[in-house]
């Protein structure tokens, strides 16, 4: 197992005193002994008048100080407790010498209160105020953070629970909030700049000779035509362990956070990713999660022992220890460089085994847009071509759809069917996520694909016979330019996958195709109209944007007409995943759920991979549209969404 970590983090030591910790320092953050365990919850404040300071202040991370923003003193901020139905005003007063904001995330509030500057409003000056009121429209987990600059990086962020006007559907006895995120002793800016400088700067898991002599990771051939691509398949995250310590509610893995439960409790998890850069794997070893909501929506319950979270999104949990013992909830960075760790546990000061980081992911041709490459009887994986069997026991991909379909039979075991409409015209062989796709861009089923050369792959073209990985014509509206590596020769619908790195755990992970909506959607209209929008990115420039275009070089929004239901294709030409973020609206995801189509306010689209999503521009104004990547949006992966009222000319 290889745990590489930067000098910072091997030399990272513990404050507590005695002889038996004395080599703690030579061990990363989670794996050190533990503290007697912190179990005090997170502030609250709640009413229908709230006043939040935002300040710069200190926080502690496993004995260690860092500066950081935080509002009222913490980091996370205070929970936010609200209910459905209530009016609210926020005071928000800005201690900083800078500017700042707070957006709702999540919250369908006025555009003038989304707390977006340039965008919704002028952003709050520093040592003034800014008065948010606005009526709260629904219920469930959210969060809010900072729109301004980098502050988000730096612990302005914290957790928002609405419970709802009538009896809500989700039993539990006791529930805890858990916030997710990542912090560095290195400032933003330092961050951002060594990234555009080297953007695998933090990447301290790349390959090496020695793992090659040793049989490791991908053959001399396939680091060869990797190379000749100048594509890295270590390359799954930006700023990654070596910059980061990974939390749990502000605490770091050594202080050993911990939620309490009466063994035979139901216990909810509201689970927020309010990191800067880092999508997490989601486990409690010994205890199986119920999911009963995504983004603040109620879902039907699904049972998993895994998911992966993306920055930005929201699941809540519902998990019933009935041992009296404690358990490690896990939330492991994606690319395997460190994890956030708590603890839930009867007691406080107990702890459980901590799981040692498993082993990182490697991109794959399917990761670089190639579609599923054992499709036409050939499997390219690792850029070999070998024949594939097209039965369900030998084809991953026949596999794969017959794992959905027994995932979601069992989903629905003991539902009342006669209670769900659903629409089956819009569900095909893939369940309706087929919807759109051009299949003149997909190459006949055969034997064998002619001309098709690893070896002579070059950035240039990288022609792969039929295929070409920065072919213009299959995104005409993509800008050219210096900031657009690659274009997605097959982009492929991805939602009935786990997630990068979690296709062979062995076990149950949640994927967007598991999820239902509770209740039936509000609009269920078919889409009047369809737009392609492409996440574009130069990985060996850190450039990113939509359409080749960053948001500093685009002076029109995109424009939408109150009340029309458009299918949005978000279609990844990068190597990496992006959760994608529109502000004032939800949308449906396209997953051949009909009328039941879950519904989210933002979405991871996996490397090389294309979701849909149907939505009602039902908010007039202008919003903001972006990579929940912090660094991505700073750097340009953002756009304004412009809804313009329906009497007006477009």
């Amino acid at each position: 197992m290889q745990h590489p970590y930067s000098r910072r983090q091997f030399m990272r030591g513990s404050a507590v005193v005695g002889g038996s910790l004395a080599l703690s320092s030579y061990f990363p953050a989670w794996a050190q002994p533990v503290s007697a365990g912190i179990t005090a919850p997170l502030p609250t404040v709640s009413g229908n008048d709230i006043t939040l300071r935002i300040a710069r202040q200190t926080m502690m991370i496993d004995g260690r100080s860092s500066p950081a923003i935080g509002i009222n003193g913490t980091v996370p901020a205070p929970l936010i407790r609200l209910r459905e139905g209530q009016n609210v005003r926020l005071n928000v007063v800005n201690d900083l010498t800078e500017d700042s904001s707070i957006h709702w995330h999540g919250l369908l509030v006025p555009p003038q209160f989304d707390g977006v500057p340039g965008v919704s409003f002028p952003g709050i000056k520093g040592r003034s105020s800014y008065l948010y009121e606005f009526p709260v429209r629904q219920n469930g987990t959210y969060w809010y953070h900072s729109h301004s600059g980098l502050q988000e990086q730096l612990g302005h962020y914290g957790p928002i629970v609405i419970d709802p006007a009538g009896e809500d559907p989700v039993k539990y006895d006791r529930e805890h909030v858990i916030v997710l995120s990542d912090h560095s002793q290195i400032s933003p800016e330092s961050i951002f700049r060594r990234m555009k400088v080297d953007p695998g700067h933090f990447n301290f898991q790349r390959q090496t000779l020695a793992g090659l002599l040793a049989g490791r990771d991908q053959t001399l051939k396939e680091r060869i035509d990797w190379g000749k691509m100048r594509m890295d398949p270590t390359d799954v995250s930006d700023a990654t362990g070596p910059a980061y310590t990974y939390l749990v509610n502000g605490h770091g893995p050594f202080d050993n956070w911990t939620a309490l439960f009466t063994p035979g409790q139901r216990v909810r998890l509201r689970i927020i990713n309010a990191s800067a850069m880092t999508t997490f794997n989601v486990r409690i070893p010994g205890l199986r999660l119920t999911i009963v909501q995504a983004d603040g929506q109620n879902v039907m319950p699904v049972e998993v022992e895994e998911f992966q979270i993306g920055v930005a999104e929201t699941y809540d949990a519902i998990v019933t220890p009935t041992e009296d013992k404690a358990f490690t909830l896990v939330g492991e960075a994606v690319d395997r460089s460190g994890m956030a760790r708590a603890t839930l546990a009867p007691r406080a000061g107990m702890a459980a085994e901590v799981p040692p980081l498993r082993k990182r992911p490697l991109a794959t041709m399917k990761d670089m847009g190639m579609g599923d490459m054992s499709m036409g009887g050939m499997d390219m994986s690792g850029g070999a071509m070998r024949g594939v069997d097209s039965t369900a026991e030998k084809n991953p991909s026949a596999k794969l759809a017959t794992t959905a379909m027994a995932a979601g039979a069992a989903a629905m075991t003991g539902m009342d069917h006669g209670a769900m409409p659903m629409d089956h015209s819009g569900m095909a062989a893939d369940g309706g996520a087929m919807a759109g796709m051009d299949h003149g861009t997909m190459p006949a089923q055969s034997g064998s694909m002619p001309g098709m050369d690893h070896g002579s792959m070059d950035m240039g073209s990288m022609d792969m016979g039929s295929m070409k990985m920065r072919d213009f014509s299959k995104a005409p509206q993509v800008k050219k330019g210096p900031g657009v590596q690659t274009i997605s020769p097959m982009p492929m619908d991805r939602t009935g996958e786990p997630g990068q790195g979690l296709e062979d755990v062995g076990h149950k992970v949640l994927t967007y195709r598991d999820l239902m909506a509770l209740e039936r959607n509000p609009d269920v209209r078919a889409p009047s109209r369809s737009i392609d929008i492409h996440l574009t990115g130069n990985m060996e420039r850190f450039m990113w944007s939509f359409d080749g275009e960053k948001m500093s070089d685009v002076h029109e929004p995109i424009p939408f007409i109150e009340g029309e239901r458009v299918r949005v294709n978000l279609i990844n030409d990068s190597m990496m995943g992006h959760p994608i973020h529109i502000h004032g609206h939800f949308f449906e995801l396209v997953t051949g759920h009909g009328d039941r189509a879950p519904r989210k306010h933002t979405v991871i689209v996996q490397p090389g991979g294309k979701v849909t999503w149907d939505f009602t521009a039902d908010a007039v104004g202008d919003w903001a549209f972006h990579c929940h990547l912090l660094y991505h949006m700073h750097a340009g992966m953002m756009r304004v969404v412009s809804v313009r009222p329906k009497g007006e000319a477009a």
